[in-house]
């Protein structure tokens, strides 16, 4: 015996699986993607046309010769002699950035620029000529970091109005002169200066880790004896800090002295070598981190995954290609009222409930003698009244129906429900004969 042919056509089934895999394909890459769709809007990055990004510092350097690239990926930062350009945000983790600072000693140069704005979409009312890229700036002050970094808990973080900036031989103003960021006090002389402002507050500087960087130092008018400059570690990177970030920004590149100042910081920061220029999308909060799917296709777990494709092309493969139809199986359970009847004396038997199926009986056969006989009382004491009359017009010896009926309520044991149970069917063919 078998079944019927299959009701499924095989192509609309391929179609299906097709389509879940590719899905499930797709799920396991926005997993590692991070398409979660809630994440917050960051536009101070190198690819960001806001007036807190970086994208006209990227496109200034191309321009001038460098070797400039983006990376979403962690592990740029491990990669030697390459200037890594940091751009941290507001809530960046403190100690990422610390572990990267550290790693870099001896990796290569790296340019730190603080946060200052806090960026938020255009209002509603916007004017007509306003772009999608366009942003609203709000003083963020101190990033919140900045005093959990060991590296910089030295450092007294300052914020206020200045009449200009000055280093490296260039002067000029800021954007917005009222907004500025400036390390106000160097305990240690941990930062050398590059840039300051009319106040004398640091806006860029170099860090002074006991490393031997002339171009920085003589830039920064620091001057080392022959004794120090021999106690240098020339192994050693640059790390500039650019705690001012509008004169590296895209508000700041609309002038041309601030121009001019970020690529001679780049050109510093390099030690004359030719090295590309990476900037940092990950930290910001665009990085690419492990997904499941490239995951799976990388050593050891590739013999696995070819494993489970190899099986389920050979699954696939018979399921499409098999001999006729299965072969129907044998129900396990019988259809029809007898067997219903059957499986629930089984059940009765299993769980040894003889007691109740004294009552529903005795209910039963009053229910089919009332109707044989057109008794139309409906309580059932009044009823088994009734059918004993009809039994003593008829001249019947013996226990009545009520009495009989109350014995099979009462019997507890198979026996007892069995003798009681004959004793009202032979009252019933009494009185339907």
């Amino acid at each position: 015996m078998s079944r019927a042919a299959n009701p499924f056509n095989p192509k609309a089934v391929a179609a299906v699986l097709v389509v879940g895999a590719g899905a499930f394909l797709l799920f396991l890459y926005a997993i590692g993607a991070g398409w979660t769709g809630d994440r917050m809007r960051v536009t101070a990055h190198a690819n960001s046309n806001a007036l807190d990004g970086y994208s006209a510092l990227v496109d200034l350097l191309e321009r001038r010769g460098f070797e400039v690239g983006t990376s979403r990926d962690q592990s740029s930062r491990e990669e030697y002699d390459t200037l890594l350009v940091l751009t941290p945000g507001i809530f960046t983790d403190p100690t990422v950035l610390d572990d990267v600072l550290q790693q870099r000693r001896y990796v290569g140069p790296t340019i730190v620029i603080l946060p200052k704005w806090m960026s938020s979409p255009l209002p509603d009312n916007a004017p007509d000529e306003a772009r999608d890229d366009w942003v609203r700036l709000s003083p963020g002050w101190s990033p919140a970091w900045f005093d959990e970094i060991p590296l910089f808990e030295p450092l007294t973080l300052g914020h206020g109005g200045t009449s200009g900036w000055r280093g490296m031989g260039l002067a000029g103003n800021l954007p917005d002169n009222r907004i500025v960021q400036a390390v106000t006090e160097v305990s240690g002389k941990e930062l050398f200066p590059l840039i300051t402002d009319s106040e004398g507050d640091l806006l860029a500087g170099y860090w002074n880790r006991n490393g031997f960087h002339p171009g920085l130092a003589n830039a920064a008018g620091v001057v080392f004896t022959v004794d120090q400059e021999d106690e240098q570690d020339g192994d050693l990177y640059p790390l500039v800090v650019v705690v001012e970030p509008d004169l590296m920004n895209n508000y700041g590149m609309a002038d041309r002295t601030r121009a001019l100042a970020a690529v001679t910081l780049v050109e510093l920061a390099m030690e004359d070598m030719d090295v590309p220029v990476v900037f940092d999308l990950a930290m910001p909060g665009f990085g690419n981190s492990e997904n499941l799917l490239t995951l799976a296709f990388r050593p050891p777990f590739l013999a696995a995954t070819l494993c489970l494709l190899l099986a389920i092309l050979v699954i696939g493969w018979r399921a499409f290609h098999r001999f006729g139809p299965p072969l129907a199986d044998i129900p396990e359970m019988a259809h029809g009222k007898t067997q219903l009847a059957r499986n629930g004396a089984a059940l009765v038997e299993r769980t040894r409930r003889w007691h109740l199926l004294g009552a529903p009986y005795a209910a039963m056969v009053a229910t089919r003698i009332a109707v044989a006989l057109n008794i139309r009382e409906t309580e059932p004491d009044r009823r088994d009244a009734a059918i004993d009359a009809v039994l003593v017009q008829r001249g019947a010896d013996g226990p009545g129906f009520a009495a009989s009926a109350e014995t099979l309520r009462k019997a507890r044991r198979p026996a007892e429900l069995v003798r009681a149970a004959l004793a009202l069917r032979s009252l019933e063919r009494t009185l339907l004969q």
